[in-house]
């Protein structure tokens, strides 16, 4: 009969085959992931959206020298009744300059036909800058997209590094699942002989059931991160193994470039608000050219028909088909509105209010980038004092283990003490892995941060 601890070490590889995926198959470069992720993500995509359409406005803005050229014809019946004296047509008093001396109830039919023209031809800057608003607005959206996409490669990485920082927590677990399968094995066959009470293997098997737990809570942690990735890069979540690799080429290239001096201006968050201060500035100017005088050219021809003759008679209805009488006028109109001077100067005071305020946002992100490289040079200080003082920690704590388990299996320890080793053991193994990926994310924050990244990916394989 088989005993239901000989399928252990089988259960065991199905969960480092099946948990982890990563032992089998090729892994991911992340300069292929971070690709990818350039070219699927939905805020990226949507962000691309955002730039057609204001690069659609700036198309339509160029049209707006257009003239205008409008065609009428009309064929109109009814009376013929006028009296003189000025009045406001608003638009729906029909035109008649025929004045008679007395009422006439007869109807007359006419028709008309206009062409005119209206080109606006010189507005005093007005036309170049409402196309330098628009070529700015769409600065501004290319510039919000090159920042979530600098944020969205920094996310990518650190996921990657956490990827691998799981993957030797797993490795580590792994380790530990073995370190108690021992114990257990050495409890049996104490427990055969005498030596020492039952009740260890029951404390051995209670800790190598958690060990199992929490080596599926990390398998399951290796998911979550991978489905995140995926969703972000279109990858298959299985597929996204990483290279560790990675750690290498980072800590290579901070050693190599070392410490650089502060320049936030360049950053992608800081030069989003400087292209918006350079589009306020221009819708200031805008402004500023929106309420002059427009110079335009304006002409029209036009044909006119009636059923009324000349002489004044009400001739028959269908005579007043076709054109008697042309008529054409050219000439240029200045148009200039005397009372837009106060709303100029208060839609000119708020546009400048919020050219002050961008100014404080540079301001305001200049000094975030500053903080963030300082916090992150504090951080790389304490990650490298961390790392040096971690081997001595590990080297303890695994003299410990062995001199408890020699001990134990000579009898001259309890199983209490010996697990006690055995956890000392483990926290120092992960507490290894923690501190190496705190030292990868603070020198990953350092590189953002300073703006480096795109050159520290170009290093990379």
């Amino acid at each position: 009969m088989i005993s239901r601890y000989s399928i252990v070490p089988v259960c065991l590889l199905y969960l480092l085959c099946s948990g982890t995926q990563c032992y089998s198959q090729q892994p991911l470069p992340i300069r292929e992931l971070i690709a990818r992720v350039n070219s699927h993500a939905p805020k990226l995509a949507s962000d691309s959206a955002a730039i057609a359409i204001v690069q659609a406005r700036e198309a339509a803005a160029k049209l707006n020298r257009l003239p205008s050229l409008k065609m009428n014809l009309q064929m109109n019946l009814g009376t013929n009744n006028n009296m003189p004296g000025g009045f406001f047509s608003n638009g729906i008093v029909p035109g008649n300059s025929r004045v008679r001396e007395s009422g006439n109830s007869g109807t007359a039919l006419g028709d008309l036909g206009v062409i005119a023209f209206d080109w606006p031809v010189y507005n005093f800057g007005g036309y170049q800058s409402e196309l330098k608003v628009a070529h700015s607005d769409v600065a501004v959206e290319r510039a919000r997209y090159v920042q979530n996409r600098y944020d969205l490669q920094a996310f990518v990485t650190e996921g990657y590094l956490q990827l691998i920082r799981l993957n030797q927590l797993l490795n580590i677990q792994s380790r530990n699942i073995e370190r108690n399968s021992q114990i257990r094995r050495s409890i049996q066959a104490l427990a055969a002989s005498g030596i020492i009470a039952g009740v260890d293997t029951s404390i051995a098997e209670a800790q190598l059931s958690k060990a199992r737990l929490e080596f599926l809570e990390l398998t399951n942690q290796v998911k979550q991160v991978q489905i995140s990735l995926s969703a972000l890069s279109g990858i298959d979540p299985d597929d996204i193994i990483p290279d560790s690799l990675l750690v290498d080429q980072l800590t290579e290239f901070y050693s190599q470039s070392g410490l650089q001096a502060t320049d936030s201006i360049t950053h992608p968050a800081v030069e989003l608000y400087r292209t918006i201060y350079r589009n306020s500035i221009d819708r200031e100017s805008m402004v500023k050219k929106s309420y002059l005088p427009t110079v335009a050219l304006q002409s029209a021809v036009w044909g006119r028909g009636s059923s009324i003759s000349p002489a004044d008679e009400f001739r028959p209805l269908y005579t007043g088909f076709g054109f008697e009488r042309g008529n054409y006028l050219v000439g240029i109109g200045i148009t200039y509105n005397l009372f837009d001077e106060k709303r100029k100067r208060y839609e000119l005071n708020t546009q400048r209010a919020f050219t002050a305020f961008t100014v404080k946002q540079i301001a305001e992100q200049q000094n975030l980038v500053e903080l963030n490289i300082r916090q992150s040079d504090a951080e790389l200080t304490i990650a490298r004092d961390r790392l040096a003082e971690i081997p001595h920690q590990l080297e303890a704590a695994e003299a410990a283990y062995r001199q408890k388990f020699s001990l134990y299996r000579n009898g001259l320890t309890n199983i209490v003490e010996l697990n006690a080793a055995l956890y000392m053991l483990y926290n120092a193994e992960t507490d290894q892995i923690n501190v190496g990926y705190g030292y990868w994310v603070a020198i990953l924050k350092k590189i953002f941060n300073e703006n480096r990244l795109d050159e520290f990916f170009n290093r990379t394989n």
